[in-house]
């Protein structure tokens, strides 16, 4: 085995990481009184030490003041989505008046898609890729039978063209351009769920732009995994979580870009709520709805303060990192030793779904356990019996994200190592 394969340089890569502090800022599970080996960061992110001050100083705030912490002191709860707006400008590459943290995923979709998807009869259908995550797929097809279209007909899956289940960029084009003249939105994944594949956003703004199309993306599995500059790119929206790459905590608040663009629209329709007011005459509690200028104008209700406390904390770690630039560096080196090992020492029991070029895929790499669902189950299991884990795809596939805020390399031949003993029973 290669002298870059083995277990002693991947302690010498450890020991120059310049992130390896940060692995302190986060709290293991334990499995025999150790640390897990925990590569599930795609699904939900490890508790940041920070999250539980975090949340208690909110605590503390509303027993020592009640309806005053609304107005007191530098984190008063009037303006408390405010205090991460500009971390996450920074983390997805946008204005801080286009990015607002509000609801969940599922709800922010449909909210953008009040105002971004506004078919016609000659103009009823929405593009998604074959596979979307069933937040998108349920969500379009809700919303084309809402205005009174037939999914049938105007909800269009461009299907996988490449080995192992990935989308080209070519076909996606394809697609675009052959129902360019009846698209009215096409919502495209930044980085694909099951298969781990990272698209170009910036291809397929300009893709679907010049068919007449609005477009919007779900970031869900993109945000604080790879880079991203939607500013610059200009899509009309995008929604993303916080709970996977960022660590803000089960069901966490949620994200929302809307372009600078669209700020001053009025003739946008959107669904209001009070807190989409803009704050000046807001609290005149008068019935005209006067939208805030940014994507702030899209909220509906007052900031959920102890939901949003954790996704302070977790966005600090992200800075101690350097930003998402330092984060992607170190996650190619573990992704790509990931891939590197697992060609090397498993063939015939893991195969990689995911891209190969390292432009193409993030954290994730997704592995076909050779021999079907049983074996793949009985491989599952076993790993979490060793205090590994990962998470499972059906019918059999493993997903494994090395996370670079706090995963090691070591951690990888740990993984390697007990696929490679379980091989051997």
């Amino acid at each position: 085995m290669s002298e870059l394969l083995s277990r002693t340089h991947a302690v010498a890569l450890d020991a120059a990481d310049p992130l390896r502090t940060l692995r302190s800022e986060f709290v293991f599970p334990q499995h025999n009184h150790r640390d897990q080996t925990y590569f599930v960061g795609n699904s939900l992110g490890l508790q940041p030490r920070g999250a539980r001050a975090a949340v208690q100083d909110v605590m503390d705030k509303w027993a020592s003041l009640a309806v005053e912490g609304h107005f007191t002191g530098d984190t008063q709860w009037l303006r408390y989505h405010r205090l991460v707006s500009e971390q996450l400008a920074r983390v997805v590459g946008a204005l801080p008046s286009e990015v607002v943290a509000m609801n969940t995923l599922s709800v922010n979709l449909h909210l953008m898609m009040v105002s971004f998807y506004r078919p016609s009869r000659e103009r009823p259908a929405i593009l998604i890729e074959a596979g979307a995550f069933p937040t998108d797929r349920h969500a379009v097809e809700s919303q084309i039978r809402f205005h009174g279209f037939d999914p049938a007909t105007d909800l269009i899956e461009v299907q996988p063209d490449e080995p192992n289940g990935t989308i080209s960029l070519q076909a996606i084009e394809r697609a675009i351009t052959e129902h360019g003249p009846r698209l009215a939105l096409v919502l495209w994944p930044g980085v694909q769920y099951r298969s781990g594949q990272v698209f170009d956003l910036d291809a397929i703004t300009r893709m679907a732009r010049l068919q007449g199309a609005r477009v919007g993306f779900d970031l869900a599995h993109s945000v604080g995994n790879i880079p991203l500059q939607l500013h610059d790119i200009a899509p009309d929206f995008a929604v993303w979580c916080h709970y996977k790459y960022l660590n803000a905590g089960p069901g966490a608040v949620a994200g929302c870009f809307v372009h600078e663009r669209h700020h001053r629209d009025t003739s946008l329709p959107r669904f209001a709520g009070w807190w989409g007011h803009e704050e000046a005459t807001r609290f005149k509690m008068a019935p005209q709805f006067v939208p805030a200028v940014g994507a702030e104008g899209w909220q509906l209700s007052n900031p959920p303060v102890l939901g949003l406390a954790p996704l302070r904390a977790a966005l600090d770690v992200v800075d101690k990192a350097g930003g998402i630039a330092a984060l992607r560096e170190k996650s190619l080196r573990l992704t790509g030793l990931l891939d590197a090992l697992v060609r090397a020492r498993l063939t015939g029991v893991l195969e990689v779904l995911t891209p190969s070029e390292p432009d193409r895929r993030g954290c994730q790499l997704s592995l076909r356990v050779v021999g079907g669902r049983e074996r793949g189950r009985s491989l599952f299991e076993y790993l979490q019996t060793v205090g590994v884990l990962g998470d499972w795809r059906e019918p059999d596939v493993i997903r494994i994200s090395p996370t670079p805020l706090y995963n090691r390399y070591q951690d990888l031949h740990h993984f390697v190592d007990e696929v490679d003993a379980w091989a051997g029973l």
